[in-house]
């Protein structure tokens, strides 16, 4: 069965950290561009981070950069989202997704994330609180 599975959520105290995994079944991740968005009640679904098939380039939103990390273990067919320094304001479900590009969009004043079109996983809960 193709389809990817999200893990590593959990409650956390602010100024935690996490780390979670998006692991693929039945094909490979490393030649696809893999995506990470996350959405809480009550707000729109953001593009946190992608990574591309192309040259294993990275991207962040301006909401996360220098907190959250991406990375490849093609190893283990799976991408990672390091997630350091977490807020209450972190909180939501957090999503993975495939796409043989990240689909970022220039504009005069940064890149924003759009939605991508292949596999997306189930989600896993981030809580932070103290």
């Amino acid at each position: 069965q193709v389809q990817v599975v999200e893990s590593g959520g959990g409650l956390v105290q602010p100024g935690g950290s996490l780390r979670l995994s998006c692991a693929g079944s039945g094909f490979t991740l490393a030649y696809l561009s893999i995506g990470w968005y996350r959405q809480a009640p009550g707000k729109e679904r953001e593009g946190v981070s992608c990574i591309s098939a192309k040259d294993d380039s990275t991207y962040y939103a301006d909401s996360v950069k220098g907190r959250f990390t991406i990375s490849r273990d093609n190893a283990k067919n799976s991408v990672y989202l390091q997630i350091d320094s977490l807020k209450p304001e972190d909180t939501a479900v957090y999503y993975c997704a495939t796409d043989l590009i990240c689909p970022l969009t220039s504009t005069a004043a940064a890149q924003t994330m759009g939605i991508m079109t292949g596999y997306w996983g189930q989600g896993t809960q981030v809580i932070v609180s103290s």
